[in-house]
């Protein structure tokens, strides 16, 4: 085999290029958008089924936007935290079993490069140079064993303020009409409609669904939520009139 040269390269890195899906920004943001979408939506509509003027409306919709978003954020901080410190706490379990078993932590290496594909001989030799460095054993094996990178663990400021950010510009949506004036609550759940289907058109980019069914399946989502939440609107809303 020919070594690429640098053109090569260079073509290569331009292309190249793999998005976040280790749990940092992007899950944040589309859940975080998502929900935003979906439970200022489901508000709008059961309160909005149980005759509350625009005003009331607005209120209902802002309060549970700033707290949906804090929500949220805090929840993404301390899942991603506490996923991070479960990494750590488990790189030094697998640290101290390299110090202990050195010969058996580098026999089980040398099995799951063999369960790879790779011949015996390929599998010991790998296995061999790469206890040759003990933290270099204990990336590999964290790795191999748990499928993260011990080095590359997602920022939980980063999913915290994704979360929030989305929360919040998605909460908004269903809100714009109301805001702008207009009292009619189908407008606000088009409107509203409209935002799901284009956020889930653009998860498409990230996965391999088309673009139009990742919006009507968001869409249909949040249908589902707006139906249940007007029924129970407009039921709550005619037993507090009666």
């Amino acid at each position: 085999m020919t070594a690429p040269g640098p053109a090569e390269f260079a073509a290569h890195d331009g292309t190249h290029h793999h998005s976040d899906v280790s749990g940092g920004w992007l899950r944040a943001a589309v859940f975080g958008a998502m929900d935003g979408l979906v439970t200022n939506i489901a508000l709008v509509a059961g309160v909005g089924g149980g005759g509350a003027d625009r005003q009331t409306i607005i209120l209902t919709g802002m309060a549970g936007l700033v707290a949906g978003a804090f929500s949220m954020a805090l929840g993404e901080f301390a899942s991603v935290d506490t996923q991070n410190d479960a990494v750590a706490h488990e790189v030094g379990v697998e640290r101290d079993e390299i110090r202990l078993h050195p010969d058996v932590e580098q026999a089980e290496l040398a099995a799951s490069y063999r369960a790879m594909g790779l011949s015996e001989e390929t599998a010991a030799a790998v296995a061999r140079e790469v206890h040759g460095d003990p933290e270099l054993a204990v990336r590999v094996h964290i790795t191999q064993e748990l499928g993260v990178d011990p080095d590359e663990q997602p920022s939980p400021w980063t999913a915290a303020g994704s979360s929030f950010l989305a929360f919040a510009i998605g909460g908004v949506i269903p809100l714009l009409t109301y805001l702008l004036g207009s009292a009619s609550l189908p407008l606000a759940l088009a409107v509203g409609g409209v935002g799901l289907f284009v956020a889930g058109a653009l998860t498409s980019r990230f996965t391999t669904r088309s673009w139009w069914l990742s919006g009507l399946r968001q869409l249909m989502f949040g249908a589902i939520a707006a139906g249940a939440t007007f029924v129970v609107g407009m039921l709550i809303g005619v037993s507090v009139a009666g």
